[in-house]
């Protein structure tokens, strides 16, 4: 008989990247509640009556049965919840909503389950299909509670270099990811505001069903979006590349 078992998963998914294998079928990496990130084939789905073609599409949201081969995962069967393809309409919705996947992508190893997180995805797509958060502080916020997530949290409470309590600093290290007092030496890191720096701690400190309260400046999301982008590359390894060209949009609309 052998040692192989047919295993058989069914969870909450959403669809965080798709490609065509064929002119049938679909490749699917799923963020899933119980089995982390994996991937998945969608027989079928690019049929036109298939019974996956409103589950294969990115950015779905649903429960899928997968069945595991012996290297491979399959759908079963999937009932869609949300499609969020309301997201498509506009290129700053569709930058973000896809952001948010790439980091998941860039930070979560296959088959590596973090509930936590499942849950502030879905949290953050839902607020985005209300339009009842600003997109940048939703993508701050959703940065920070990764980071967190994936053992990378900054130590906003205590100096990083002694150990000391503090209320506020204007530099931030890097290599021990936190802040540091006046008195301690300061290296590998970068300099903030102390703005910039409560309103990180306050992001950290705070629910990420609360984010939607939040309110920031201009000057104080774009240092945000520097630490916390630099924050990004240096532990995961990769640069996400999804924010690139809305950002460049936005620069040439500025500068216009």
């Amino acid at each position: 008989m052998g040692g192989f078992f047919l295993s058989i998963f069914k969870t909450r998914a959403m669809v965080i990247r798709t490609q065509d294998i064929n002119e049938n079928d679909k490749l699917l990496w799923l963020f899933t509640e119980k089995l982390g990130k994996v991937s998945a084939v969608a027989r079928g789905a690019k049929k036109g009556k298939s019974r996956f073609m409103a589950a294969s599409q990115l950015f779905c949201y649903g429960e899928y049965v997968l069945y595991k081969g012996r290297s491979l995962y399959t759908i079963n069967e999937a009932q869609v919840t949300e499609s969020f393809q309301g997201l498509l309409k506009d290129l700053e919705h569709i930058t973000y909503a896809s952001y948010l996947c790439e980091l998941i992508q860039i930070s979560m190893q296959d088959e590596e389950s973090n509930r936590g997180l499942f849950v502030h995805l879905i949290s953050a797509f839902y607020f985005m299909k209300d339009e009842i958060v600003d997109l940048e502080i939703l993508a701050r916020a959703f940065e920070i509670k990764l980071l967190e997530s994936t053992g990378f949290s900054f130590d906003l409470e205590r100096c990083v270099g002694c150990g000391t309590k503090i209320s506020t600093s204007d530099y931030l290290s890097l290599q021990y990811g936190g802040g540091v007092c006046q008195n301690c030496a300061r290296a590998n890191g970068m300099r903030v505001s102390f703005a910039a720096f409560n309103a990180l701690r306050a992001l950290s400190r705070m629910s990420f069903q609360n984010i939607y309260r939040v309110t920031l400046s201009p000057e104080v999301k774009e240092e945000l979006y520097k630490i916390l982008s630099t924050a990004i590359s240096q532990n995961y390894f990769k640069k996400p590349k999804s924010l690139e060209t809305l950002n460049y949009l936005k620069g040439v609309i500025i500068n216009e």
